[in-house]
């Protein structure tokens, strides 16, 4: 199943007992997990493709010097061929480049809003702790009065 930003920004879970149902969190967790991973292998397999781009415009450059060495004609073939490859291999890059950027920035934002929504949940349990501390000592302070009274 693809997984997109917006359908992490966007996901609703359903409501449990005590908040949110942990089992429905944590299976959609392990989605943006997958799918993390998924991006992460395809920026590997970029970089091992500019890698091997980059070793053959290298080998281009070395055919280049056994064709200067042949007539005008082959000399000015293999300048287009070293152009072509240049290009291909800077637009590649750029393309890699961009892609780890964007992922970088993707992954920076599920970090700052996964940090957020943790810490909307510490205030939410400290919250929901004061509540039953409060209900319990309002019961202890009620048993009390009962005790004294005759």
């Amino acid at each position: 199943m693809d997984l997109s930003p917006l359908d992490v920004r966007y996901q609703e879970f359903p409501r449990a007992f005590r908040g949110y149902h942990r089992g429905a969190v944590r299976e959609y967790l392990a989605r943006v997990a997958e799918a993390m991973e998924a991006l992460i292998r395809e920026n590997e397999a970029l970089k091992e493709r500019l890698r091997a781009l980059e070793e053959e415009n290298a080998r281009l450059k070395e055919a280049e010097g056994e064709l200067k060495r042949a007539v005008v004609a082959a000399e000015r073939i293999a300048r287009e061929l070293k152009a072509q490859a240049e290009r291909e291999a800077e637009l590649l890059r750029k393309e890699a480049q961009a892609a780890k950027e964007r992922l970088l920035q993707e992954a920076a934002q599920e970090l700052k809003r996964l940090r957020a929504e943790i810490e909307r949940a510490r205030q939410e349990k400290a919250l929901f702790l004061g509540q039953v501390r409060t209900l319990f000592e309002g019961y202890l302070e009620a048993l009390k009065r009962l005790e004294k009274t005759p």
